[in-house]
């Protein structure tokens, strides 16, 4: 058991940590012992619950999200905290900006992709399968920031606070 001094000063996990805790999951997920959801108006999400199993605690938290055809995120960022994605089933498309743009990949089940803590993408399902992921993000999520291109230029639109990262993103021209 940890003291509370301890998890002060707990140190987030590294990207490496992050993709063991999101494939140990997922792997976990693929054998049937997590109740996946898929619903057509609003993408489902749940905190992962596996408390004393070693993949909730103070440093990091889990998320298993299914994506229905057409469902998708806006472009954004984890608020400071790091994270790991693997795709349980089906397939993801996911846009990274760099600098000069945006970089489309495809990721596919048992794909995995670790991220810093300036990482901007948006994910979305365009396949008629429904896909199913588990994220990771570490410290814990408490802010997400969204964001738009123009002119291969990143333009941050919002900021909000939070610990959900399937929380609706404001409406463009959202307050900061």
């Amino acid at each position: 058991m940890s003291t509370a001094l301890e998890v002060i000063n707990a140190a987030p996990l590294t990207r490496a940590q992050l993709i063991e805790v999101t494939r140990r999951v997922a792997e976990r997920v693929r054998n049937g012992e997590y109740e996946i959801h898929a619903d057509a108006e609003q993408r489902w999400h749940v905190r992962m619950d596996c408390v004393g199993q070693g993949c909730v605690d103070d440093q990091v938290d889990i998320w298993l999200i299914s994506w229905t055809k057409d469902q998708g995120t806006q472009l954004h960022d984890h608020g400071g905290s790091a994270g790991a994605c693997t795709v349980v089933s089906g397939k993801l498309s996911e846009a990274v900006w760099s600098p000069g743009g945006l970089r489309e990949n495809t990721r596919r089940a048992g794909d995995t992709v670790a991220f810093g803590e300036t990482y901007v993408h948006d994910v979305r399902n365009i396949d008629e399968q429904t896909a199913v992921s588990v994220h990771a993000y570490s410290p814990p999520l408490h802010l997400m920031n969204y964001y738009d291109t123009e002119a291969d230029s990143l333009i941050q639109l919002a900021s909000v606070w939070t610990d959900d990262p399937e929380e609706p993103a404001p409406p463009r021209g959202g307050a900061l």
